[in-house]
């Protein structure tokens, strides 16, 4: 009952809705005109044959004729009367039976659904929201920005162009607005103005248009972008973006990260300030089938945070097995993981080159990456026209096992699949690591939801496009001090909790109690990279910890952070 009052109050404040209104009450009073004519006739007509009738009696014999009921009881003798009935009955089937449905449905019901709807998918946001997020695209990025907005508890409101997929996307449980993107009334009716960002994830052009619109309405507010070109970056700046992000090159130098290069030093794949966390294959290495205690790596300066093992990560125990497919996650210094390579540099050297399968523009960015970290690769592309190395470039189908010979597959260290098309990696996974037990497959995925499924296929480290961009977008939002160093890890800092304030590291228990590794402790006196048990945690320093989402959670939750 309270939601009825609500519906008709919006109904009734459109123009739209108010002309319709208009138009079927003026069809209604006709519609009455006619009536009570036809009852006065109805009078004059009886009282010439003889008949006397009340004025009631005359409003139901013309309704019911009207109507083509014809109870009969009431009936004209003469011809005139007869003739008046038969004029009478046709205008009835006329107006009753045939326009007043009609006029009804399509000046008031249809207007009244259609009303209902746009409630479900409303034009504007209420005049009193604050600090939300504007999105203009239900990409996979946006889907999973979406995710994270929610689990932060921060307002969104996805602009939808069309009110049918508006309602749809609504249905799915997602708070839309209708708004044409290109509209400046759009971003005044969606509070620009006091949001917190807008994220516009389109193709270059409509992002343009999107900013400049939107950029127009709110001086202030920070526009995130998406680019597929360094031209647009810079078109997109001039257009009032506050960050212009090419995430495909993020996606290519994150795949780029994560390749061991086929030997056994360490290659560094996060950084905060100076601490640094590297990855290192053992393959091949005096390590292999030791524990990490009997291992003595904490000599040497580094940290051992974790172990990567065919995709699947485990926090470091000092009771774990190295196997020969492991890849030990580290941190310290640039001068520590220095140390470690001069240990292990000499073990499992491979100058074959990696290769790419993909030559897009997450193809194209890892590559570059991967020649930037001085390791040589060859790209398979079956398009010709992507093709801009021909020196390394083999053209033709990545799941032909000739191909992927002449890419160098029977030696390669490391395959890096990129295409977008989940389902192809998925099956490139399963062909790779059926002709390489040895070889590192890393693979990108679109959809969060295919990660693990690109595990079981075999990939030993699996992106997920759309959770690299969210993430990227949410730490700018968050302005946090969060970097992802693979699917599900995170290196971050925080100021010492006051529950940890006068306690060693050792008494902490972090690492029991959280997952969380502490790889760094920040004080005014300096920085200590990979402190030991007896360092004490004091007021006004910060901890530069390392963890999974899960972790990091649990250790704010237990400290208060």
């Amino acid at each position: 009952m309270k939601y009825l009052p609500s519906q008709f109050a919006f109904f009734l404040r459109q123009r739209a809705y108010q002309r319709n209104i208009l138009t079927l009450a003026r069809f209604v009073a006709a519609l009455i005109g006619l009536i009570v004519l036809y009852s006065v006739l109805f009078h004059f007509i009886m009282a010439y044959e003889g008949q006397k009738h009340s004025w009631v009696t005359g409003f139901y014999w013309t309704l019911t004729t009207m109507s083509t009921l014809g109870y009969g009881d009431i009936a004209f003798k003469s011809d005139l009367g007869r003739v008046f009935s038969m004029v009478v009955m046709l205008s009835g089937t006329i107006f009753l039976l045939i326009m007043l449905p009609f006029t009804f449905i399509r000046f008031f019901y249809a207007p009244w659904l259609e009303a209902q709807h746009a409630a479900r998918a409303p034009h504007e946001l209420p005049p009193e929201t604050r600090g939300h997020v504007l999105l203009t695209n239900n990409d996979p990025v946006s889907a999973a920005l979406i995710r994270k907005l929610a689990a932060a508890e921060i307002e969104y409101a996805l602009i939808v162009p069309e009110l049918k997929d508006a309602l749809e996307l609504h249905d799915l449980g997602l708070r839309v607005v209708v708004g044409d993107l290109d509209d400046p009334e759009t971003y005044e009716r969606v509070r620009a103005p006091a949001a917190a960002m807008l994220v516009t994830a389109q193709g270059d052009p409509l992002n343009t248009n999107i900013t400049f619109t939107a950029r127009a309405v709110a001086p202030s507010l920070t526009i995130v972008a998406t680019a597929n070109s360094a031209a647009a970056v810079d078109i997109l700046h001039r257009a009032g973006a506050s960050h212009a992000l090419r995430l495909s090159e993020l996606m290519g130098q994150a795949l780029a990260r994560c390749t061991v290069g086929g030997d056994a030093v360490t290659h560094v794949v996060a950084e905060v300030d100076d601490v640094l966390i590297a990855e290192a294959s053992v393959a091949r290495t005096p390590l292999v089938g030791r524990s990490l205690r009997e291992n003595h790596l904490s000599e040497l300066g580094v940290s051992v945070v974790g172990v990567w093992e065919r995709g699947r990560f485990e926090l470091a125990r000092p009771d774990m097995v190295v196997h020969d497919s492991a890849i030990l996650v580290l941190a310290g210094s640039r001068s520590q993981l220095d140390v470690y390579d001069e240990h292990f540099a000499i073990y499992n050297v491979s100058g074959d080159p990696a290769v790419i399968l993909g030559g897009g523009r997450v193809g194209r960015a890892t590559a570059g990456a991967l020649r930037d970290r001085g390791i040589d690769c060859r790209v398979v592309e079956k398009d010709r026209a992507r093709v801009t190395d021909p020196d390394r470039t083999i053209v033709g189908d990545a799941a032909s096992l000739q191909v992927l010979e002449a890419a160098g597959i029977r030696k390669a260290p490391a395959v890096i699949i990129t295409t977008h098309d989940d389902s192809l990696n998925i099956y490139l996974t399963i062909y790779c690591r059926r002709l390489r037990e040895d070889i590192q497959i890393i693979s990108r995925c679109t959809h969060e939801r295919n990660v693990a499924t690109l595990h079981r296929a075999g990939a030993d480290h699996v992106l997920s496009y759309a959770n690299m961009g969210a993430s990227t977008i949410f730490n700018l939002l968050k302005r946090s001090r969060i970097q992802t160093i693979a699917e599900g890890l995170d290196i971050f800092r925080v100021a010492v909790p006051a529950a940890l304030e006068g306690r060693t590291i050792g008494d902490s228990g972090v690492r029991e109690k959280t997952g969380c590794t502490i790889v760094a402790v920040r004080s005014p006196e300096g920085q200590v990279i990979n402190p030991g048990p007896a360092v004490m945690l004091h007021q006004g320093s910060e901890l530069v910890l390392v963890g999974g989402v899960d972790a990091e959670a649990k250790f704010r939750e237990s400290y208060g952070a």
